[in-house]
């Protein structure tokens, strides 16, 4: 039996999100460029002009900084709770940036910290149904941009930036 073969939209959506955490330079402060910076003042430009990006008129940041949306979608796509280190990790950023960022996620309802049944010292992270609500709506959101980037694109050439795109994500290291 042979396996379903893979929307090249979402093979392509799946490498992304793999690649937006991984960044070869961080900034000496552990910013990069997604938390300050180039892609804020991408995103008020944006805005300044009536400009949609790819995430929203405001380049993803109407529900908060995008280190934060990747941490709700980190969540939604794990299997279990996660540690805030296993956060950090999956996220891309170091241990007090994902701390931070929790706390950012706790205050608004995303997240809650839970104890760790393996350990009572460690609390793990989960997603609550507000954050799941959120992430079903980043995702959709990015799905319809996707889908209108890829309708310059033969199906040819999304199958093949989808193939070269999940190999680069699974070839990546920082």
């Amino acid at each position: 039996m042979t396996a379903d073969p893979v929307d090249p939209a979402d093979a392509i959506a799946a490498a992304l999100f793999r690649l937006r955490g991984r960044r070869p330079h961080q900034h000496p402060h552990g910013h990069g460029p997604h938390e300050r910076g180039l892609h804020g003042t991408r995103a008020r430009d944006a805005r300044a002009q009536g400009r949609r990006g790819p995430w929203g008129a405001d380049g993803g940041m109407r529900h908060g900084a995008p280190a934060v949306i990747r941490m709700v979608e980190a969540l939604a796509s794990a299997s279990e709770p996660l540690s805030v280190s296993g956060l950090a990790e999956a996220i891309g950023v170091d241990q007090p940036r994902a701390s931070r960022l929790v706390q950012q996620g706790v205050d608004r309802g995303w997240v809650r910290r839970e104890a760790d049944p393996d350990d009572a010292r460690r609390t793990r992270i989960a997603i609550t149904d507000d954050g799941a609500r959120l992430f079903r709506g980043v995702r959709g959101e990015r799905r319809e941009a996707l889908g209108r980037a890829l309708a310059a694109f033969t199906e040819e050439e999304s199958a093949e930036l989808a193939r070269l795109l999940t190999k680069l994500a699974e070839n990546w290291t920082a």
